[in-house]
């Protein structure tokens, strides 16, 4: 289960620093994905991870302090619903679009009231 946890952790992190040069790929969540991997699967690994100036500088205040900066939640809302938009357009099955508009619905609650801005 460990080679499970490090090989979803690795490839999380390359979707992650991909990310950082292409905006169409968001950063945060496949870097915490890695976090939560690496923490499961090795802890050097995940010592090595949460010691990096990449997981200082996009994950840190949001682990510890349930935070982020507008810009990054700006980024993040904006890439994620420029892909949930997608599905939405293209699929004509009525249970999908609903589900989708749900998940819109969702993320913004949770980012505007459960995460806070510094």
């Amino acid at each position: 289960m460990k080679i499970f946890y490090l090989t979803i952790g690795g490839i999380s992190l390359v979707l992650g620093l991909i990310g950082i040069v292409l905006p169409v790929l968001p950063t945060t969540p496949f870097l915490l994905l890695t976090s939560f991997c690496f923490s499961k699967g090795s802890k050097r690994f995940h010592h090595w991870f949460t010691n990096t100036s990449l997981y200082k500088k996009h994950l840190d205040d949001f682990v510890k302090n349930r935070s982020m900066s507008l810009k990054t939640k700006i980024s993040l809302l904006a890439t994620a619903s420029t892909m949930l938009l997608f599905p939405l357009i293209l699929i004509n099955h009525m249970v999908m679009r609903i589900f989708i508009i749900f998940l819109y619905i969702f993320k913004y609650y949770y980012f505007v009231f459960k995460i806070k801005t510094i």
